[in-house]
């Protein structure tokens, strides 16, 4: 009877919480610590076998007893979350240690602030490129209205002109007054 009792313990789908299933092999934390790792491990949940990467960069600058502090504060619902920013700020400061996660943000913020300053120059450039096409067409306009003025004026001229002239000589319009203008 016992037997059975331990069979449905370690089944997988028998436990609705990764901390309370018997562990078949060893966090990626309890491997590189080189300890046991036990069935209601603080680290399993979070640092999988197949990643020890996860865990290896996270001690490296935490140190395992302040990652598991840490973990032992924060509320389960958030565990993962906090795992995930620790992992990131651990490579931040491997790769960057003076400034860690803070040099990454400010240069971020700077890269922010100067896509900012190029937009407010492009849009003041294009407030500028649109005034001057407004001004472009209110120059055209008035020149084109003024040119219909001596256009009309020119062609006024040109018909009061040519009213005033005799048309007694037909030859002169390529026609004769002998033959008819319609057929």
């Amino acid at each position: 009877m016992e037997g059975s009792d331990d069979i449905s313990a370690s089944s997988p789908s028998s436990s609705s919480s990764p901390q309370s299933a018997v562990v078949l092999s060893p966090c990626a934390a309890c491997k590189i610590l080189r300890r046991r790792c036990i069935e209601k491990c603080v680290l399993a949940p979070y640092f999988p076998p197949h990643d020890p990467l996860k865990f290896s960069t996270a001690h490296r600058v935490f140190g395992a007893s302040n990652i598991i502090k840490f973990l032992q504060e924060v509320p389960e619902g958030q565990r993962e979350d906090a795992v995930s920013s620790m992992v990131y700020e651990a490579n931040a400061r491997l790769r960057e240690p003076v400034y860690g996660c803070a040099g990454a943000i400010w240069q971020l913020q700077k890269q922010v602030n100067d896509l900012h300053q190029q937009l407010a120059k492009a849009q003041a450039q294009l407030l500028n490129m649109q005034s001057q096409n407004a001004n472009l067409m209110a120059i055209i306009c008035m020149d084109m209205s003024s040119q219909d003025y001596t256009n009309q004026h020119n062609l006024a001229t040109y018909i009061i002109g040519s009213t005033t002239t005799s048309f007694s000589d037909d030859d002169d319009l390529g026609f004769s007054s002998e033959q008819p203008l319609w057929n």
